[in-house]
């Protein structure tokens, strides 16, 4: 019998990612102490959830249930309340079954994967991974690049998880790598192949770029949550760089709350 998941934050901040570094930007938090001090600062601003990666001593993008489990035990007293989602993102270092393993074995109850790495060697071990999950009550948010991978999720996902609206999904907006810059209009594949599928889960928008409240905005307008923060974005929509994570959060708040004009045509700018 499957336990109860719980339902994705209206806002989650996303404050580093796997790649990008201080050289990126000053403010963005690399060790678990930076990670905490950020964390705290984007909950006071408005963040109910945040989405974390951990680093090796290098600095680089490190996957392993044991740092999580640590990194995790800590974050809950610094930041009593928030919403702790973990990452399965290979960063092109993981094989799949190590990120099922780490969604598993870290203790998380909230765990973001993009179905197109974790079904990526066999769609049958994905199957299961998912349907132990949902046993377990570990909340997957899946993450869609595009409407293909969407439609990969609809073969992959056990029918009960795929309807239902306990289902969790992240739509990418724009690209990092290919300095794609995200605008409002990219949402709308997406609410499409809802629409076809006749499914109404809980789901939420990350963009890239200083385009990046527009989307949200967008997103927010058409029912959805939001992931905001420096791994998808660490400038401002005039092109400036952010203060910090918090003043992001800060910033999307004040919008969603006001549904203030700026928010819906920053994009334009």
């Amino acid at each position: 019998m499957s336990m109860k998941i719980s339902p994705l934050p209206l806002i989650m901040v996303a404050p580093n990612g796997a790649t990008k570094t201080r050289a990126t930007h000053p403010a963005l938090p690399m060790t678990l102490p930076q990670l905490a001090q950020t964390a705290r600062a984007c909950q006071i601003a408005g963040a109910q959830g945040l989405h974390f990666h951990l680093r090796d001593a290098s600095g680089g993008h490190l996957l392993d249930s044991g740092a999580y489990r640590e990194a995790l035990t800590q974050l809950k007293v610094d930041v009593p309340g928030m919403a702790l989602q973990i990452t399965t993102e290979s960063a092109g270092l993981y094989s799949p079954p190590h990120q099922r393993h780490v969604a598993l074995n870290s203790g998380a109850r909230l765990v973001s994967a993009a179905v197109a790495e974790i079904a990526r060697d066999d769609r049958r071990p994905a199957r299961a991974f998912y349907g132990e999950c949902a046993e377990r009550g570990i909340a997957v948010q899946h993450i869609l690049y595009n409407v293909e991978d969407a439609d990969l999720l609809v073969e992959v996902l056990p029918a009960p998880l795929l309807r239902t609206d306990s289902l969790q999904l992240l739509f990418v907006l724009g690209r990092y790598a290919e300095r794609q810059i995200a605008h409002p209009a990219m949402l709308d594949p997406f609410r499409i192949w809802m629409a076809h599928h006749q499914l109404q889960p809980d789901w939420a928008v990350c963009a890239f770029g200083r385009t990046e409240r527009a989307c949200l905005q967008a997103a927010y307008q058409h029912g959805g949550k939001c992931r905001v923060g420096f791994e998808n974005s660490h400038v401002r929509p005039d092109g400036t760089p952010a203060v910090d994570n918090a003043a992001q959060v800060a910033a999307l708040a004040a919008c969603l709350r006001s549904r203030a004009p700026t928010c819906k045509t920053a994009h334009s700018r």
